[in-house]
């Protein structure tokens, strides 16, 4: 049985069920690494999901950091979302072009920001375009609806918190790289940066997470997940990766599961691996 909640998570048969609803926003959050050559807006430009607006992770974000694609200060967020026709009372739904991938980071934004009316769509595009439901190519009709956002600043960690729990282990932290990342045995995509990971932090790669079509995998299943890398889902926990963006589907699976008590570290290892007075560790958790 699909799992749906407007607040998480939602399926394809949901999303076709309720699009023509006049208060629905869909958003395609599509982003990829540097090291992939597609363009995602180029392909939202092609073809996205009826009334979708493109959400861009890269420039919808705080350029006075030299970091990238930091969460945006709270004037530009609302300034972007009013001009994509999206605002208070709206129910959002956001997807990605690889299934899940990126959409939980835009989710992430929006929670940060005090909304909690966003939901995934579990599969995300491939898994839309596999049942053969419709796309357009044209931009949506835009309406300017007010937005009011209260940003709830316990969702983001710094590098001197994470600094912190690293020492006193009194959160969780989870980083969603792969194990050769994670380990210190393959070089990260971003230049200049030290390999390995934060000490004592856990290692969940965001794939494993995943059933085989990109589906969010059941409760029981990811709460195995954790429990197999050792992580203590009775403690709170801090959220990581390479850039800030793949950390975002920890939080979201954390959801699915109930622990409420989750933050994602905005600088991530592009921060952390920059810094040679940081302390970093390899091999194994």
């Amino acid at each position: 049985m699909a799992y749906n909640d407007p607040k998480t998570l939602v399926s394809t048969e949901w999303l076709a069920e309720h699009l023509k609803d006049p208060d629905l926003r869909i958003l395609d959050g599509s982003w990829y690494l540097p090291t992939d050559p597609r363009d995602p807006r180029a392909e939202y430009d092609q073809a996205h999901i009826p009334g979708a607006r493109f959400f861009d992770i890269d420039e919808i974000s705080d350029h006075r950091s030299d970091l990238p694609h930091m969460a945006p200060p709270v004037e530009k967020f609302i300034a972007r979302m009013r001009a994509m026709g999206v605002g208070d009372g709206h129910q959002v739904v956001v997807y990605d072009g690889m299934g899940l991938f990126s959409a939980a980071r835009v989710w992430w934004t929006f929670r940060l920001m005090g909304k909690t009316d966003i939901a995934v769509l579990d599969g995300g595009l491939p898994k839309w375009l596999a049942e053969g439901r419709p796309t357009e190519d044209l931009p949506p009709m835009v309406r300017d609806r007010h937005m009011t956002v209260q940003r709830q600043a316990h969702l983001v960690k710094d590098v001197t918190q994470v600094a912190a729990a690293s020492k006193l282990g009194d959160y969780e932290i989870i980083d969603a790289r792969a194990a050769g990342r994670f380990e210190g045995r393959e070089p990260e995509p971003r230049p200049n940066l030290r390999s390995g990971h934060i000490p004592n932090s856990k290692n969940v790669h965001f794939a494993t997470l995943l059933n085989g079509d990109g589906t969010l995998k059941a409760p029981d299943d990811l709460r195995a997940v954790f429990q197999a890398a050792g992580v203590d889902l009775k403690k709170p926990a801090i959220a990581s990766c390479g850039s800030g963006v793949n950390s975002a589907m920890i939080c979201l699976a954390l959801e699915v599961l109930g622990h409420r008590n989750h933050a994602v570290y905005d600088g991530s290892w592009t921060e952390w691996g920059m810094y040679n007075d940081l302390p970093v560790a390899t091999g194994s958790a």
